[in-house]
């Protein structure tokens, strides 16, 4: 018993490690807690790293995925309050909708999935919740 909590240990922190060890400066590493959509696809809940891309382009991935490029438009804030992701909930769906830095008054915005216009369409009740990255 005592080998298999030190294996399991050890395949934790290899874990935890590879997903950190690919961050770069600027890249945040987020905990979410729920599964949620980006640019029509789900991804499950977990830890994540996101990363701007060239252009308008933000990459989402995990140490289970290659992630995922994804497009985006600017946005602008009149205060910087910190990095976060923004999500948009209908129900139980949650839709990534932005992407906040600390230091900057910009940010990203995602485009809406068909899925979710068709659910800001109906009038769907829609709230928003906040991740903010893991220290």
């Amino acid at each position: 018993m005592k080998l298999f909590r030190i294996a399991l240990c050890a395949v934790l922190f290899a874990m935890a490690v590879s997903a950190v060890g690919q961050t770069r400066p600027g890249d945040m590493v987020v905990d979410v807690p729920f599964p949620f959509v980006v640019a029509g696809q789900p991804l499950p809940a977990g830890r994540y790293i996101v990363a701007a891309g060239n252009n308008d382009v933000i990459r989402i991935f995990n140490s289970q995925t290659q992630g995922m490029y994804v497009p985006t438009h600017s946005a602008s804030r009149s205060a910087s309050a910190g990095s976060k992701l923004v999500f948009h909930r209908y129900g139980q769906t949650y839709f990534l909708s932005a992407v906040w830095v600390t230091g900057n008054t910009s940010g990203r915005e995602l485009f809406r999935s068909r899925a979710e216009r068709e659910l800001a369409d109906r009038k769907a009740e829609m709230e928003l919740a906040v991740v903010h990255p893991t220290n």
